[in-house]
């Protein structure tokens, strides 16, 4: 049985209190946002001890309770609102769709301000961890709206990958839905998450995406969930999610 005292690395202390994600705690410790017992922290892999050391993030002490109740969210996120808790230029924040709840909840990575969609919003730092980490792999589906007509060059050319600033990316699949002289409708499976990478994919060949929304993570879907809504994951559906981490 573990002790209250057990020392636990300072990461997953902030995700445990629901700021963000262990890979994203990391982030903040490197930047200087973070310190413990009044001094700043830098370092990776610093434990601090829950039941005496106080941590504080950005200006605010953080309470940790290890058995708080785990809260996770499917949101469909419409456009105009950015996934980042709080935001400098004042625009909506997606923590705005489901500000009712006490728990501080974080949003599961980022769909830029003009994309819409599928986003886990939790409490969980280890889900989120899980459903983060590039080893993982769950698949990501998009529905993507170009410009023009996206032919079956086209698609090709961007079956077989195409090369980014960073590095080269390839779908995992991608299909035409639609295809006209105005418009063509794409759906395409990525397992990575690099910054608007679908849109970067896209504008390599030479096209420019007009809508962008994620439909798809792993096996869950936008079922049964308005623009601007959400619905708590069952258990079986948490349970599939760690199974699926198991076994990557």
């Amino acid at each position: 049985m573990k002790q209250e005292t057990e020392l636990i690395r300072l990461q997953k202390y902030i995700a445990d209190c629901g700021v963000t994600s262990r890979r994203r705690a990391e982030v903040m410790i490197a930047r200087g946002q973070v310190s413990v017992n009044g001094e700043i922290v830098t370092q990776q892999g610093i434990k601090v001890k829950p039941s005496s050391d106080q941590v504080v993030v950005d200006g605010k002490l953080l309470e940790y309770n290890s058995a708080a109740a785990k809260i996770t969210l499917l949101l469909n996120k419409p456009i105009g609102y950015v996934t980042t808790m709080d935001d400098p230029q004042n625009r909506p924040l997606v923590k705005d769709l489901y500000r009712d709840f006490k728990e501080r909840l974080f949003p599961v990575g980022r769909l830029d301000i003009n994309t819409s969609g599928l986003l886990l919003c939790t409490n969980d730092g280890d889900l989120a961890n899980r459903l983060m980490h590039p080893r993982y792999k769950f698949e990501k589906e998009y529905r993507i709206t170009v410009a023009g007509r996206f032919g079956r060059n086209e698609l090709q050319m961007l079956r077989e990958g195409v090369v980014l600033d960073d590095g080269f990316a390839r779908p995992l699949r991608a299909e035409i839905e639609h295809i006209d002289e105005r418009r063509t409708i794409l759906t395409m499976v990525i397992a990575e998450g690099r910054n608007r990478q679908v849109r970067r994919m896209i504008q390599t060949l030479g096209f420019q995406v007009t809508a962008l929304t994620r439909i798809r993570l792993a096996f869950l879907t936008l079922d049964g969930v308005k623009r601007g809504g959400w619905r708590h994951l069952k258990k079986s559906e948490l349970k599939c999610l760690q199974s699926l981490g198991e076994q990557a």
